[in-house]
């Protein structure tokens, strides 16, 4: 009986641990009431109209680590919004890893636009269509950032690797603590087809939903972070995780079928030679 209650007891530890809820993890700093938690700290959503938009921050600050949070995007007609999800730091000279939903006309597909800032400069922008329709239900977008590289993944399927190549005298985030943001706003002067189709205030309020953020990752606090030197390899797994053969197959795929741009094959963007990071090996 007390082996039992004690399982029980543990079980019911563990989901706890685990569960998301944005009241204790999440922010909402702007909007005027458009951001609002909802289900008990389940459920996020940031509302859109003709007025103001909206976003969130988190609450603690992180210097790597896996963010994972599953987004439902605004459906219907989303020409000239955008939803963005990412990572920056404080400053000037910030550093930033973005995730940002470019919206369409309805029954056209959402594009995702990706982009790496270091040092406040940025130019690394790589663009995608998705595989499903990412307004008819909760989609997991994932942030995983380690000394070695930046993975943008979508239902754990990788879209894009940004390896650390320093050694190449490519400038990488690996010392600034960044906070994860998430804002929904109007940006109808270049977010579709490059601002020729505006936002039909007709169908406001847009609205994007939010569940389950996960942040498995080292917290900055008062100059320190949470990740001992000590911990071991299955505790941080993610520390050193790189792709395997069978992700890196998926990232092909991703690229081959479903990437619409890429900076490192803008030649007419580049005159004078591509960046370092596409040429290097």
């Amino acid at each position: 009986m007390k082996s039992s209650l004690l399982v029980s007891v543990v079980i019911s530890l563990v989901i706890v641990a685990s569960a998301a809820n944005f009241n204790q993890d999440i922010d909402v700093t702007w909007g005027d009431g458009r951001g609002k938690i909802l289900e008990n700290g389940n459920l996020l959503t940031l509302n859109l109209d003709k007025f103001s938009g909206s976003g969130f921050q988190s609450k603690n600050q992180y210097l790597f680590g896996k963010i994972d949070m599953n987004i439902k995007l605004v459906p219907g007609n989303s020409a000239g919004t955008v939803t963005t999800y990412y990572l920056r730091s404080e400053g000037s000279t910030w550093d930033e890893i973005d995730f940002e939903f470019l919206g369409n006309l309805s029954g056209d597909p959402y594009i995702v636009h990706t982009n790496v800032y270091t040092q406040g400069k940025g130019d690394k922008e790589q663009q995608f269509y998705l595989w499903f329709d990412p307004t008819k239900d909760f989609h997991t977008y994932s942030l995983l950032w380690n000394p070695q590289r930046i993975i943008f993944s979508v239902d754990g399927t990788p879209i894009r690797e940004f390896k650390n190549l320093e050694s190449k005298g490519v400038a990488f985030p690996k010392s600034q603590p960044m906070r994860v943001y998430s804002s929904l706003w109007n940006a109808d002067d270049w977010a579709t087809r490059g601002g020729l189709v505006k936002t039909d205030w007709s169908q406001a309020p847009f609205t994007a939903s939010y569940r389950t953020f996960k942040a498995d990752a080292c917290v900055w606090s008062s100059g320190k972070s949470s990740c001992s030197s000590t911990s071991s390899p299955s505790q941080n797994s993610w520390l050193s995780q790189e792709l395997d053969i069978a992700s890196q197959q998926r990232l092909r795929w991703v690229r081959k079928n479903y990437m619409i741009y890429n900076y490192c094959t803008d030649t007419k963007r580049f005159p004078t030679g591509l960046p370092k990071e596409c040429t290097a090996s």
